[in-house]
């Protein structure tokens, strides 16, 4: 018996790593984008019937699993307030020390409200550089105004 989704989210990391694939391959068997995708698969998103049918398949996992993978998950996947990894601590900084600055360059363009992290899309490339290659988010929100009531 699977007592909550974070099993099932170990059950897809271990598979991927026992079968040797990338995110990009469980992607386009499920049809969706990398980052989506690998989203879902670590627990932050929810799959449809079919979506959660197709990584059934593709990790092995139980009906039951696949059943946990509809489940609206509880969102927030980082252990502790301020991050301890490395990679994700500099996304942090970066909000730290840029985070006041694309606010206020936000709503001088926009006015005020919010970037959605629900009608949202992000993606990640690597761009070849002789310096060093580097790593390319392009983050692309809906604008959400605060309204008055």
């Amino acid at each position: 018996m699977i007592s909550s989704r974070n099993e099932v989210t170990q059950m897809i990391v271990s598979a991927k790593v026992a079968k040797g694939l990338t995110w990009g391959e469980v992607a386009e068997a499920i049809g969706q984008s990398k980052e989506w995708t690998t989203a879902a698969c670590l627990g932050q998103m929810t799959f449809t019937k079919s979506q959660a049918q197709a990584a059934g398949e593709i990790f092995g996992l139980s009906e039951e699993a696949v059943a946990w993978l509809q489940i609206v998950p509880y969102k927030g996947s980082l252990p502790t307030s301020v991050p301890t990894d490395p990679l994700i601590y500099r996304w942090y900084e970066m909000v730290n020390v840029y985070g006041t600055t694309i606010k206020e360059l936000i709503h001088e363009e926009f006015g005020d409200g919010i970037m959605s992290a629900i009608d949202f899309a992000m993606d990640i490339q690597r761009e070849t550089d002789p310096k060093g290659d580097r790593v390319k988010v392009v983050l692309s929100g809906k604008f959400l105004p605060y309204k008055t009531y």
